[in-house]
């Protein structure tokens, strides 16, 4: 039984218990009901993505440019509302090579990240409105809480698998091409 099933069933056992065996009446005898299977709960280490399903993000095509001029374009899952912003990557067992999330904010600020419940290290290109790279967080350590920034303005991150800054030369100034954003809404926190 999953867990959503024994929660409902739960709670349907409260109110058949609080409304009496004769449909409503508050003086008729509760009867018994016999207890619900346990689940062991889930331990930290066990929880994945697979169980906290989030409905599909929309996808845009982000091309970051090399010290060299070289192109590298990373297929993002779009965080453009708050509740995306939050999960991020969150729960995620791995992220392939080519793969990403960008994350966009309603205007540029200093934002800084954490890595709460996220189980793979990253690293974390924030750009400018301008799009350009503003710096980098290289290979962010997995389950902290610690706040990770670059300590300058940034409208949108861009997380990317660890070690990916270094592998491909990536560096503050660096351009930043976005498609498939044309009339994206951005929503506030």
């Amino acid at each position: 039984m999953t867990r959503r099933a024994i929660v409902t069933a739960t709670f349907i056992v409260a109110i058949v218990s609080c409304r009496g065996a004769e449909g409503g009446n508050p003086g008729a005898p509760v009867k018994a009901v016999p207890a619900l299977p346990s689940q062991p709960p889930i331990s930290t280490e066990e929880v994945t993505s697979e169980h906290y399903k989030m409905p599909p993000l929309p996808r845009a095509r982000v091309t970051v440019s090399d010290a060299f001029g070289g192109k590298h374009p990373v297929d993002s899952e779009v965080c453009a509302t708050r509740a995306a912003r939050t999960r991020g990557l969150m729960w995620r067992t791995s992220l392939e090579e080519g793969k990403g999330m960008i994350f966009f904010f309603p205007e540029e600020q200093e934002v800084s990240f954490w890595m709460k419940n996220t189980l793979i290290p990253l690293d974390m290109i924030f750009i400018t409105a301008g799009r350009r790279v503003a710096g980098c967080v290289e290979n962010a350590e997995p389950q902290t809480l610690s706040p990770r920034g670059v300590n300058r303005p940034s409208q949108m991150v861009l997380e990317v698998p660890a070690g990916w800054c270094t592998k491909m030369g990536i560096r503050a100034g660096s351009a930043v091409t976005i498609e498939g954003v044309d009339g994206l809404r951005v929503y506030p926190d």
